[in-house]
């Protein structure tokens, strides 16, 4: 929850000089993984916006998340081997209230399940900074 000493001792706002989404790049290259928090209704949202999608709050404020998350929904992407083989795509529930889409890494395709247990963490692909989770579970519950 924000307040006005997070406030006060420099917390980014939506409303500095570069762009919201300018500015979440800029962090995922520097290895951290932010997301906003409204100071108005203290909720948290994701993508980047300059305005809160739950109150329409323009004081929006940069926090760590936990990076704890559940898999809402995945799909399972078929490719031919040459072509890099099959993948991933999920969408993840962060404890924060907020849904992603990513990929999870260090799990078999064939184990990746609804409600599954994941934490986020910043990694290099194609020479970009990206969100990726690791499974913290594997096997079905």
């Amino acid at each position: 929850m924000a307040n006005n000493q997070q406030i006060q001792q420099g917390a980014i706002m939506a409303s500095e000089h570069k762009g919201p989404e300018a500015y979440y790049f800029e962090r995922l290259e520097q290895g951290i993984f932010e997301i906003q928090q409204c100071v108005d209704c203290h909720k948290h949202q994701f993508y980047p916006r300059t305005l809160c999608v739950h109150c329409g709050g323009s004081q929006l404020i940069w926090n760590k998340p936990s990076g704890t998350g559940t898999v809402y929904s995945y799909s399972i992407v078929r490719r031919k081997p040459e072509a890099g083989g099959d993948y991933n795509v999920v969408l993840i529930d962060l404890e924060e209230g907020v849904r992603l889409m990513s990929s999870i890494e260090n799990c078999a395709l064939a184990d990746i399940h609804i409600g599954q247990k994941v934490q986020a963490r910043v990694a290099r692909r194609d020479d970009a900074a990206v969100v990726v989770f690791d499974a913290v579970e594997v096997a079905h519950a």
